[in-house]
């Protein structure tokens, strides 16, 4: 059974920084694709970020490009968000999530593709 546990939310000015984790277990990392989403109350899940399996592509939502960065450490089994110049519109509960297929060739914004999820970690940004 693959375990994905996520960490890192809290609340924080606009402006500031945060760094999510996620660490996976139960299966082999290093051969999956790992993306962030977010769900907002009253919103549906929207993608956030993802990473390929080798960690050589990355693929971002026009809202948070240039702020967030997403990274990993398959030594780790452990997947990162780094969240910059935070507004209050992130205010969100962040999901990390797997992919489907190993060693997808690209990255995909689909939740649908990703399999296993997450419980979430809450990021409160205040103005």
């Amino acid at each position: 059974q693959v375990q994905l546990v996520e960490s890192g939310g809290g609340l924080v000015q606009a402006g500031g920084s945060l760094r999510l984790s996620c660490v996976a277990s139960g299966r082999t990392f290093r051969n999956y694709a790992m993306g962030w989403f977010r769900q907002a109350p009253g919103n549906e899940r929207d993608f956030v970020a993802a990473i390929s399996w080798s960690g050589g592509r990355t693929y971002y939502a026009d809202s948070v490009k240039g702020r967030f960065t997403i990274s990993r450490d398959n030594a780790k089994n452990t997947v990162y968000l780094q969240m910059n110049s935070l507004k209050p519109e992130d205010t969100a509960l962040y999901y990390c999530a797997a992919d489907k297929v190993p060693r997808r060739l690209v990255c995909t914004a689909q939740p649908g593709e990703y399999d296993y999820w997450g419980q979430g970690t809450q990021v409160t940004v205040s103005s």
